[in-house]
């Protein structure tokens, strides 16, 4: 199988889950990976793992004055970058729809500002490659409107939005952008959800779905298919997930119990 090779290569939320398993597995094919994420512990026992190729970059990818500082540090550790995987998100449920702003604001913060920021401070040096590439991880989400995840799903919903404008602006010059829709992967966000999640995937999957999807020049890397396929059909005929699927699957059962906050 062909592989990413001897790229410089920044990758966002490597601290744990699809980010960790990109940045091990790039970090074995002689790529000069950085990783980043708000645990410098966690990104120094990763670093530990290939001490040449791995370099930390710790930051918080939603905080603005926080990815200008680290704008400043990524400069100094490469002249160029060749590939930024954006991988950094978290995930709340509005559990009874009660609308409460401060955790929509801590979703949007991470899922879409975070992507702004990363490519914010990655663009000029990606300006250096001759086959600069621009990935983000969003989630299956946001093909269909699902119960509790109002913040969630439209994080991710916005970031497909802006990584297609971003698409359509570099149209005439040397930018790859991919958007990631992975389905359920066996990181610790999903260890909370309380609900089946089918064709869970581990880590280590979810980077190699994401490799294959990035070397051969995909714009959209869906993943499992077995998820994918249903979900853009019923994203297609919405009147099927909302008359049929969604009725069964929300906790909702009167307005009345329901308060904003």
């Amino acid at each position: 199988m062909k592989a990413i090779r001897d790229k410089t290569i920044w990758i966002t939320g490597a601290s744990s889950g699809i980010g960790k398993a990109l940045a091990l597995r790039l970090a074995k094919n002689n790529n000069f990976v950085i990783v980043s994420s708000r645990g410098r512990d966690s990104l120094l026992e990763l670093q530990k793992t290939a001490p040449k190729n791995i370099r930390v970059l710790d930051c918080d990818v939603g905080d603005d004055k926080a990815m200008e500082e680290a704008g400043d540090r990524l400069a100094s550790l490469t002249d160029h970058l060749d590939m930024v995987f954006a991988c950094a998100g978290t995930c709340e449920y509005d559990d009874g729809l009660k609308l409460k702003l401060e955790s929509y604001r801590r979703v949007f913060d991470a899922n879409f500002f975070g992507v702004v920021n990363t490519l914010r401070q990655a663009l000029p040096l990606l300006s250096h490659s001759k086959q600069p590439v621009f990935a983000a991880v969003g989630s299956l989400s946001s093909v269909v409107g699902f119960p509790r995840a109002e913040a969630y799903g439209a994080s991710k919903a916005a970031l497909g939005y802006f990584l297609d404008s971003v698409r359509a602006d570099t149209s005439r010059v040397r930018l790859h952008v991919a958007h990631i829709r992975p389905g359920f992967i066996d990181t610790p966000l999903t260890k909370s959800n309380d609900f089946d999640m089918p064709f869970m995937m581990t880590p280590d999957a979810a980077a190699e779905s994401i490799e294959k999807g990035v070397l051969r020049g995909r714009h959209i890397i869906d993943f499992p298919r077995r998820l994918s396929w249903p979900l853009r059909f019923l994203g297609f005929f919405s009147s099927l997930w909302f008359g049929i699927c969604t009725p069964r699957m929300t906790r909702i059962r009167s307005l009345r119990k329901t308060k904003c906050a």
